[in-house]
């Protein structure tokens, strides 16, 4: 984006051209056509001695600025799934034990969760369906996301209330011996908490995904916390941890090479 402005030099009444750009080619490309009669060397000598567009400087401060900026989330992120790996193996285990435990026994897995964690709910179901990687061959796998049928969610919503809408799923669709892996980055979401609730008088085991604080953690049978309260590292560590479930729970149920291997050894 460019701007400029013409102004007379003193009494001489020679015009002047201010450019404001962030790429002295294109000051450059101005300048010329502007001065009419200059030349490619008076427009070099103009850039030459030091008559850059302003914002030049600024332009690079920023960028350095907006370098940091995504060294700095990058690298927090990392800590706190280096604190993950630290502190939440057991956990992690646990609820891949649960999971696969529950297949095994012929029940599903469902899955809520709101805004970014309705959409790991969806990829978390889709991991489970299809699968998680086309190195690890197997057969799909019960799960069941709450999130993603729009004509009941908008209808209960409308006529009962939205905290009841993961709550009326799990009592409508669930069966004991289920699993319910609820997703809350908080861990105070009222209609993800309602469904643990439900969960818990239908005969369905629980497995709490959060961040650090809010009571659903202390509700459900396995809890993964994520020792951390920004949103955006939650989420990414959550997405690591939804992975590693899948993965772990694979491999509990078709040993650590998968179905094709096992086939062709």
């Amino acid at each position: 984006m460019m701007r400029w402005r013409d102004e007379w030099q003193g009494s001489s009444r020679q015009p002047m051209l201010f450019v404001v750009t962030s790429s002295p080619r294109a000051a450059r490309t101005v300048i010329l056509r502007e001065r009419g009669k200059g030349s490619k060397a008076d427009g070099s000598r103009l850039m030459d001695d030091g008559l850059r567009p302003a914002g030049c400087g600024t332009m690079a401060t920023l960028e350095d600025r907006l370098k940091d900026r995504i060294r700095n989330h990058l690298l927090e992120s990392a800590e706190i799934k280096r604190q993950v790996a630290d502190g939440c193996q057991d956990s992690i285990l646990a609820a891949a034990r649960l999971i696969a435990d529950c297949f095994r026994a012929g029940g599903k897995l469902l899955l809520c969760g709101n805004g970014g964690s309705a959409a790991d709910s969806q990829h978390v179901a889709a991991e489970f369906v299809s699968r998680l990687t086309g190195e690890f061959e197997r057969p799909g796998l019960p799960a069941i996301a709450l999130t993603t049928d729009t004509s009941f969610l908008t209808g209960f919503a409308n006529d009962h209330e939205f905290d009841g809408v993961f709550e009326r799923q799990v009592q409508a669709l669930g069966r004991r011996g289920d699993v319910l892996m609820a997703i809350s980055t908080s861990g105070r979401s009222r209609n993800v908490i309602r469904a643990v609730e439900a969960a818990a008088t239908s005969g369905i085991s629980s497995i709490a995904l959060t961040g650090g604080g809010g009571r659903m953690a202390a509700m459900a049978d396995v809890a993964i916390t994520i020792p951390s309260s920004n949103t955006q590292f939650v989420q990414e560590a959550h997405l690591a941890v939804e992975h590693l479930i899948c993965d772990l729970v694979e491999r509990y149920l078709f040993g650590e090479r998968g179905q094709a291997e096992e086939a062709a050894a």
